[in-house]
């Protein structure tokens, strides 16, 4: 017992260098990529607006880069930098965020299939799987023709932001203003080097190697603990399911984590999908906060585009968890795909292959011919 008591401190101190080290990295280098991409040149702007002008190219980058770097974090981080930044306006931000939400959900779904050997937990585990990416595709189905059309997740979120009394802040203000933290560091980074595209490397994988250490340093502390208490107090009802989703999302930042976890519980059937499906809402929910927290201290447009995130997911939550008649279809489909995928096993690996590489890679190649 006294060992214990000697290490437990250690540990703490441990956990919270950990937070603290990643949280920095993670603020530093979304400044960093800010400041690049303001001074990356105007003809690399204008290429990178050519490629993403069309929306369903957009949309289907988002997909692709969050299926490859599997953190739906990460890519909202880097398109509220290069927000940030001025080089991609809001608008077609938008489609990019939606495509991220999306590619987030292929790490879940890959684990479903290392339950291939056993027929029903392989049919279960994919049903745990797919629910999310379809809750995810369904949102998409509805939200982006009314936002291509009406700019409703757009106008909605500028709206919030003047409401709230957001500051104003132009590309120019922030390169001005932001904190001075990082200020020498990015400083002698830009001066001493030519090719700028190479900071834009170095922020990204800094960004996204924080938000990794960030997950690993909180899940490996929370998860172990709350293995015991899932079934019988996180999921006794959808409210305990959905706030447990969205806090652990929130804290750990990493949405293919708290979902992947859950995916063992699905495919044993010691939860059924109807309380599963709550949980992975709210995940959805959690993992907006990043977005949020790199938008601090940015432009008005980059707060517009995190809050487009929370937005998107918020409406996908009323539809299809608040809404009678509606609110089981994310669920049923499921089911059919399990039972589909346990007799066809092929459909699986098929699926994953067309929805987030060929499918993406194809559209995203058209739009650039």
């Amino acid at each position: 017992m006294i060992k214990t008591s000697e290490h437990a401190p250690k540990g703490i101190i441990k956990f919270v260098l950990s937070l603290v080290i990643s949280l920095t990295i993670f603020l530093w280098s979304l400044d960093l990529m800010t400041e690049t991409f303001q001074i990356i040149g105007n003809d690399t702007v204008i290429r990178l607006l050519d490629i993403i002008s069309n929306p369903f190219v957009s949309l289907f980058i988002g997909i692709f880069i969050t299926a490859v770097i599997q953190s739906s974090s990460t890519s909202t981080s880097l398109i509220v930098a290069i927000v940030a930044s001025g080089s991609l306006p809001l608008q077609n931000a938008v489609p990019m965020v939606m495509g991220a939400n999306i590619g987030t959900t292929l790490t879940s779904t890959i684990v479903s299939l290392s339950y291939i050997t056993n027929n029903k937990e392989f049919k279960n585990a994919i049903a745990t799987g797919v629910m999310h990416d379809f809750f995810n595709i369904l949102t998409v189905t509805i939200l982006f023709p009314l936002e291509w059309n009406y700019h409703i997740l757009t106008e909605l979120s500028q709206d919030i932001t003047h409401f709230v009394g957001f500051k104003n802040k132009t590309a120019t203000d922030v390169a001005v203003t932001h904190s001075g933290l990082f200020d020498y560091i990015n400083n002698y980074l830009i001066g001493i080097t030519s090719f700028k595209p190479l900071l834009i490397l170095l922020s990204t994988a800094s960004l996204f190697g924080s938000i990794k250490i960030m997950s690993k340093t909180i899940s490996n502390r929370m998860i172990g603990t709350m293995r015991e208490k899932f079934e019988s107090v996180f999921f006794k009802n959808n409210f305990n399911a959905f706030s447990l989703g969205a806090i652990l999302t929130a804290v750990i930042q990493s949405s293919s984590i708290s979902t992947t976890v859950i995916v063992p519980l699905g495919a044993t059937g010691k939860i059924k999908l109807e309380k599963i499906f709550p949980y992975i809402v709210g995940a959805n929910i959690g993992t907006t906060i990043t977005a949020l927290i790199a938008a601090v201290n940015k432009s008005e447009a980059a707060m517009n585009i995190a809050l487009v995130h929370f937005l998107f997911n918020l409406i996908g939550t009323v539809i299809f968890l608040l809404t009678p008649g509606i609110k089981k279809i994310p669920v049923i489909y499921a089911q059919k795909f399990g039972s589909m995928t346990m007799r066809y096993k092929i459909i699986g690996f098929f699926y994953i292959l067309v929805v987030f590489f060929i499918l993406p890679l194809s559209l995203i190649f058209l739009g650039k011919l």
